[in-house]
C-alpha cells in the first residue's frame, strides 16, 4: 500500500514526470474547516495507512497550527509534519522524489526521515531583479545599492549552500557551484523569457542537467519567500527514483525507541523523538551526504 504524501498547496503538486502515487493536496484554514480538514487526514490515513506532509518552513503560523490540530484531534502518530528549509519550488521537487518513492518497499518511518536526507541533495535558487527584501542569505549594502539601478540581476543560490552573485560580471557560472551527480532541472517563472535566459542557459549548461522542465506560474508562495515578485525559481535534483533509493539503503536504520518505526538519521519523522545513544558507544548518525554518493 503505497504511503500518502501530502503538499500544503496545489501549485506544490508538479506536472508530469511524475512518480506513481498523486499528491494529495492540504488546504489552509481559510479554504477549509476543521472539521474537513480532519476527514480528508483520516480518510487518507484510512486508505494509505501513514501520511507525509512536507512543507516549507515559511508555511503562515494558522496554517502549521491547522497541521498539528488536525493530528492531534485524530490522536495519531501516522501523521508526519515535516517543514523543509527550502524555497517552495523545491519543496515541489522534493515532494516528487517522496512520491516517486512511496510504492517502494521503504517503510513509512525510512520514508519520512528521508526527506532530510534528500534535501542535501537538492540545488535550489533564484534569479531575482532585487535583492532589497531578501532574508535568506546576506545581502551587502552595495547589492543592496545595486537592487535599486534598473536592469540588474542577481544569481541566489540557498541549498545545499548560500551564494549571492551579481550577474553579468563575467563570473556568472564559476562562482555558482553546481552538483556533481546528475540532476534534472526545474524552472518556475510567471512569463516566458525574453531572448537569452541566465537560469536555462548559463545554470544548466554549467551544472550538465539532463533536462530542463518548465513550470508556469511560480508557487503562489516564492514572491513572499524570495522577496520579490520578479523571480525565476530553479531547483536541480535527482530525477532517477533508483538513485534515490540507493542513496537511502546506503543509511544505517534505526529503530525510534518511541513509536517503534525504522528511521535513518538522528529523528523520527512522525514522533520526532531522538534516536538514543547506541550501547557501543558509537552515538548517533546526524543525516548528511553519504561518502562518495555524489559520484
Amino acid at each position: 500500500m503505497p504511503i500518502a504524501i501530502a503538499v500544503t498547496s496545489s501549485d506544490l503538486v508538479l506536472p508530469p514526470p511524475d512518480g506513481p502515487v498523486p499528491a494529495a493536496v492540504l488546504q489552509p484554514p481559510g479554504a477549509q474547516s476543521l472539521e474537513t480538514a480532519v476527514a480528508q487526514a483520516a480518510l487518507l490515513l484510512d486508505q494509505c495507512g501513514h501520511l507525509v506532509v512536507p512543507y516549507p518552513d515559511s508555511l503562515p503560523a494558522p496554517y502549521v497550527r491547522r497541521l498539528h490540530t488536525v493530528r492531534s484531534v485524530l490522536e495519531s502518530d501516522r501523521i508526519a509534519l515535516l517543514p523543509l528549509a527550502l524555497p517552495p519550488l523545491a519543496v515541489a521537487v522534493l515532494a516528487r522524489q517522496l512520491r516517486q518513492l512511496s510504492a517502494s518497499d521503504l517503510g513509512p518511518g525510512v520514508l519520512a526521515s528521508a526527506a532530510r536526507l534528500l534535501a542535501h541533495y537538492v540545488y535550489a535558487g533564484a534569479e531575482l531583479a532585487a535583492v532589497t527584501r531578501l532574508d535568506r542569505v546576506d545581502v551587502g549594502l552595495g547589492s543592496h545599492l545595486a537592487s535599486l539601478l534598473p536592469g540588474v540581476r542577481f544569481g541566489v543560490l540557498v541549498s545545499p549552500e548560500r551564494r549571492l552573485v551579481r550577474l553579468g560580471g563575467g563570473a556568472d557560472d564559476t562562482d555558482f557551484p553546481g552538483p556533481a551527480f546528475a540532476t534534472r532541472l526545474t524552472v518556475a517563472r510567471d512569463r516566458p523569457p525574453r531572448g537569452a535566459d541566465w537560469v536555462t542557459g548559463t545554470v544548466a549548461a554549467h551544472w550538465r542537467v539532463q533536462g530542463v522542465q518548465e513550470i508556469r506560474p511560480l508557487p503562489a508562495d516564492s514572491h513572499r519567500w524570495w522577496g520579490t515578485r520578479r523571480a525565476v525559481e530553479f531547483t536541480a535534483a535527482i530525477p532517477d527514483p533508483s538513485t534515490l533509493y540507493q542513496l537511502i539503503a546506503s543509511v544505517r536504520r534505526e529503530e525510534c525507541h518511541w513509536c517503534g518505526l525504522e528511521l535513518i538519521g538522528d529523528r523520527c519523522g512522525f514522533c520526532a523523538a531522538p534516536v538514543l545513544p547506541r550501547a557501543d558507544g558509537g552515538g548517533t548518525h546526524a543525516l548528511g551526504p553519504p561518502a562518495g554518493a555524489g559520484r
